[in-house]
């Protein structure tokens, strides 16, 4: 028996290699459902999301599963039906996620899914994430943790050193005194 190949057409690779190519410069992806959403909507979420380090794009579905499968990544088939955008993440992204969930709640636009470390996420998983903390969150608070010992180091310090002029000031207003 013969193999089913898939032919693309030389115009269609083309699309498909640009779109390979932003996968790779990309190091998360999500998947979302656009429908319903205005031009003026979609032009403010861009912009949100630049401001995060992602852009989205609005991908024929058969393009991206062809790039994803060139690229070995996770089979997303089940996300890539009816019409779908997708956020490429260059950084962190949980500040992403939440982004695309707080717009969510404003207007039609529906999480389907997500690539997140070469790993296939759902819709659960991405709320999850949007909920944990950044990773420049984490560093603060490990860096105040860090900082409280030697601060509260100073202060008894600088408390023990306060007292001993406090007493010896008392003396001497005593000694003045008499």
């Amino acid at each position: 028996m013969a193999e089913k190949t898939q032919k693309i057409n030389p115009a269609k690779e083309g699309a498909v290699k640009a779109v390979r190519e932003i996968i790779e410069k990309a190091q998360d992806l999500i998947f979302t459902n656009y429908r319903g959403l205005t031009v003026a909507q979609l032009t403010y979420l861009r912009a949100k999301l630049r401001a995060e380090h992602a852009s989205y794009k609005v991908v024929k579905n058969n393009y991206m599963n062809l790039a994803l499968q060139q690229l070995g990544k996770p089979d997303v088939s089940d996300y890539l039906t009816g019409p779908t955008g997708v956020t490429f993440i260059t950084k962190d992204s949980g500040p992403v996620a939440k982004v695309l969930i707080t717009f969510a709640k404003e207007v039609p636009l529906v999480l389907k899914g997500a690539i997140i470390d070469g790993k296939k996420f759902g819709q659960n998983d991405v709320l999850a994430l949007s909920r944990l903390p950044s990773r420049l969150e984490l560093i603060a608070k490990l860096m105040g943790s860090m900082k409280a010992p030697a601060s509260n180091f100073v202060y008894v310090l600088n408390g023990v050193i306060s007292k001993l002029v406090r007493t010896i000031k008392a003396v001497g207003d005593s000694k003045a005194a008499s």
